[in-house]
């Protein structure tokens, strides 16, 4: 019985890459880790698995034959907030940020150590884990008419439309919702996300990610920069059940 539990657990993988052994190295190593993986050859037989059932990670390679990566990041974003690791020979830094502004959670350039890949799963998991602690699932907050749910990554605008944010995203909005109001300093940021180092590199990116997502016609953005300083949650923050 205790087997079959820890089966039921086991942390599940997609893999999305036109290269199968790639796909088989790191099926390999996350056995090693008790992870358990399905490797796609193309973004559309992945997005059809995902319709049926949601992982708790995706490996997307930037290169597939039949969608541009970017836009498969996109698309499973609209969706979802299950955490996102891109795999990409491009290693230039503009690639990385374009990865991240569509809501990618972490970046591996290829060549890589399939063990990494496995430790960045495990640290955007365990970031994702941390959040959702008991005492946090039923809470939500209110905010200009926005509904914001931490235990499902749930962004929900004052008209109704439900957008789900990353990871990473969704470290930075807590700490600024939890302290409305108050300058927060990129160093209590990076704490709050537990000075996991992508969150270090991409703290900018993710912050412009936010304020997109929460932007409106007419109206000012609820966080402001404070040059010098941080950030600050500028609406008042009603948290509840």
């Amino acid at each position: 019985m205790q087997t079959h539990s820890a089966q039921a657990v086991k942390t599940r993988v997609y893999i999305v890459d036109d290269e199968p052994e790639i796909g088989q190295l790191l099926l390999e190593a996350m056995t090693q880790f008790g992870m358990e993986g399905q490797v796609f050859s193309t973004a559309y037989s992945m997005l059809a698995a995902l319709r049926d059932q949601t992982p708790d990670a995706c490996i997307v390679d930037l290169g597939l034959p039949d969608m541009e990566g970017m836009a498969l990041i996109n698309e499973i974003r609209r969706q979802s907030s299950v955490p996102i690791i891109v795999l990409s020979a491009r290693g230039h830094s503009t690639d990385r940020v374009m990865g991240l502004e569509l809501g990618a959670d972490d970046y591996v350039v290829k060549p890589f150590d399939p063990r990494e890949v496995v430790a960045r799963i495990r640290s955007i998991l365990r970031r994702s884990s941390d959040q959702s602690e008991p005492v946090k699932k039923a809470e939500v907050a209110r905010f200009d008419g926005w509904i914001y749910q931490p235990s499902s990554h749930c962004l929900t605008s004052p008209e109704g439309e439900e957008t789900f944010l990353s990871t990473g995203e969704a470290t930075l909005l807590e700490a600024l919702l939890r302290a409305p109001k108050r300058v927060l300093t990129r160093d209590y940021l990076l704490e709050h996300g537990g000075r996991d180092e992508s969150l270090d590199r991409a703290i900018d990116v993710r912050i412009s990610r936010i304020r997109k997502k929460l932007s409106r016609k007419g109206e000012p953005d609820v966080i402001r920069t404070i040059y010098g300083s941080g950030y600050m949650f500028s609406a008042e923050v009603n948290w509840g059940s």
